[in-house]
């Protein structure tokens, strides 16, 4: 019995290139969910409610994803299949969600992209799933750091292309990038058709690249651990259930600092747009559609930077973690992310708005690897897929909550002022900071 070999940093990559795509897709999705849901007619206090078929997909999707594919082997592996048909779904979705007004002989346009919104985060959940259980399965401790470091890293680069590309298109190639009012812009459009495109080929190229250990292979390894599961049921939501019952005392006490850091991470997907068009442009004087547009391609070029900024920041985070630990270094990024949000409720010049992007990308950052790091070293080899996938239940619990509560937050709070909203998330991600696990590496 020996341990699992390291792999080489190109083998690394390619295992979580499709990372790139899936970002870019979920890039899209975040800077332009709100904009394309508006546009069909929803107003600011309910876009919240709207945004909650993203975390209430995540949380029945992913388990189930995570509990199957640990149990499943074919000529592609156990992971593989489930990212290829997750990634042809999110294709599909990303094309259609822009058009949903084509398809108003069924449906109000409004209710067509939620029901997209809702899909596509689903396909988006079966295919991200299996690659956070694929870096557990395939590398060894020392390098699981590294490996979520890379996803990082990915997930930045994919996310600066998605939030950027409809102000590149617009500013470098002339698409069109405002409509009449009840028209998504064409910017935004070939965004999301081009964002599909990339999704598909950097998965396929994931899926093609990579290797698979057997489930006979992983138990060989003393480097990974193995419990005896003779007693437990093995297969549907009775297995699932027996699971949640065993969860490791660390997955525990991180899903506190899961819950304030997504509440945070929710609060500001949601409401950055309306907040920068109301606080920083002055949309309320005005209420011109023109002044809207200009602030929400703003917005997408502010999400580039931060996604940006985490990209860089992950190919740190490794080294940083190994001087620190990975508990101090995830509270650190906690706390510079939570102080940078309550300073865009500050800022009243649109270029200074970069300064905190730059802050909060280091809780991305941090956010996207760190606890995921912490959290492999404690799965059992055989559960590594349903673990994972009931981790993100306290990613989408609080997504839920802030859904159904924060629109009224923002209403009878802060009388539909949503740079109040901005100003909460900061105080939550610092909460998160405060309950960040002690580790002892």
């Amino acid at each position: 019995m020996g341990n699992k070999p390291e792999l080489s940093i190109s083998q690394v990559i390619n295992m979580s290139f499709g990372f790139l795509g899936i970002q870019m897709g979920f890039a899209l999705q975040n800077g332009n969910a709100s904009r394309i849901l508006q546009t069909f007619g929803a107003d600011v206090e309910h876009l919240s409610l709207f945004w909650l078929a993203a975390p209430i997909t995540g949380m029945i999707v992913q388990p189930i994803i995570g509990h199957y594919s640990d149990r499943t082997w074919n000529k592609l592996g156990r992971r593989r299949p489930y990212i290829l048909v997750g990634a042809l779904l999110t294709t599909i979705t990303l094309f259609l969600m822009p058009n949903a007004a084509v398809f108003t002989t069924l449906l109000a346009p409004l209710w067509i992209g939620a029901g997209l919104l809702m899909f596509m985060d689903a396909s988006i959940n079966v295919t991200m799933e299996p690659f956070r259980a694929l870096i557990g399965d395939n590398l060894p401790s020392n390098q699981r750091s590294l490996g979520f470091s890379v996803q990082t890293f990915l997930i930045g680069i994919g996310a600066v292309l998605g939030s950027l590309l409809p102000f590149i298109l617009t500013k470098y190639f002339h698409v069109q990038g405002t409509s009449e009012a009840g028209q998504v812009p064409n910017n935004v459009i070939y965004s999301f058709y081009f964002g599909g495109f990339v999704l598909l080929l950097t998965v396929l190229w994931s899926v093609f690249k990579t290797k698979e250990y057997t489930p006979q292979e992983l138990r060989s390894f003393s480097d990974t651990m193995v419990v005896e599961q003779e007693t437990a049921p093995k297969f549907g939501l009775r297995a699932i259930a027996s699971d949640i019952g065993k969860m490791p005392l660390i997955m525990r006490k991180l899903g506190w600092v899961q819950f304030f850091s997504w509440f945070a991470l929710f609060m500001m997907w949601v409401y950055t747009t309306p907040a920068i068009a109301d606080s920083v442009f002055y949309l309320r004087e005005g209420n011109r559609q023109d002044l809207y547009m200009e602030a929400a391609n703003w917005v997408g070029v502010l999400f580039g930077i931060y996604n940006g900024v985490s990209a860089l920041y992950a190919l740190f985070i490794p080294r940083i973690a190994k001087q620190l630990g990975r508990g101090k270094t995830h509270a650190l990024g906690l706390s510079i992310g939570g102080l940078s949000l309550i300073s865009l409720f500050l800022i009243k010049d649109a270029n200074l708005l970069i300064l905190p992007m730059i802050g909060i990308g280091i809780a991305w950052g941090s956010i996207l690897a760190i606890p995921y790091a912490i959290l492999s070293d404690h799965l059992p080899a055989g559960k590594m897929g349903v673990y994972m996938g009931l981790f993100n239940f306290f990613i989408t619990l609080p997504q839920i909550v802030c859904g159904f509560f924060g629109g009224m937050i923002i209403k009878y709070f802060f009388h539909s002022q949503s740079i109040y909203g901005l100003l909460l998330a900061g105080i939550f991600m610092l909460l998160a900071a405060f309950f960040v696990p002690k580790t002892k590496r």
